[in-house]
């Protein structure tokens, strides 16, 4: 497995060692150990979860402002732009965004922190996306900041406007949030 800390260090891009051949492919897209040694971190995931979207949905940017959630994320059919987005106040990347591609023929995962909020937008047909979770789903916690805020002035990589969800449609902008210290 391949480790990589992003511009902002506590975002891993994670990439894993595939073996493959003629009769196709395996590899390992969890262990606790090396998931360990790649974060410095020893969260325990007790949530998964699974979303499939068509080309130019956008989701998020989303988080919790209690019972926070770390986010190990992959995509399994298709691919889409992902996007971590610092909101802890007192962060020396506080505002800041770092975003992959992560696809199905990439196998690429992001590790994306409690203290972040997080979206991705579907760049293929359709994409189906995994994430493992940290704390568990709390609807009145979660909080969502608006994809097109111009202070953070995120390049979403789609042309036009993306489709969005009611709750997605309404986010905040960043000066407005609640935020994390």
């Amino acid at each position: 497995m391949l480790a990589t800390r992003l511009s902002i260090p506590d975002v891993v891009l994670i990439e894993p060692k595939v073996f493959g051949d003629a009769r196709g492919f395996f590899f390992e897209s969890f262990n606790q150990r090396s998931f360990y040694e790649a974060t410095g971190t020893d969260y325990q995931f007790v949530q998964d979860n699974h979303s499939r979207s068509s080309k130019g949905v956008l989701r998020g940017l989303h988080y919790q402002i209690q019972q926070p959630q770390g986010k190990l994320v992959r995509v399994v059919q298709g691919a889409v732009f992902d996007v971590a987005v610092d909101i802890r106040r007192s962060s020396p990347t506080f505002g800041k965004w770092v975003g992959e591609e992560l696809s199905a023929d990439n196998h690429r995962q992001l590790w994306v922190p409690p203290g972040f909020a997080h979206g991705f937008v579907v760049l293929s047909d359709t994409a189906e996306f995994l994430y493992k979770t940290t704390d568990y789903y709390a609807p009145e916690h979660e909080r969502c900041i608006a994809w097109d805020d111009a202070t953070l002035a995120i390049d979403w990589r789609v042309d036009g406007r993306p489709s969005l969800s009611v709750k997605d449609a309404h986010g905040k902008a960043l000066e407005n949030a609640e935020l994390f210290p």
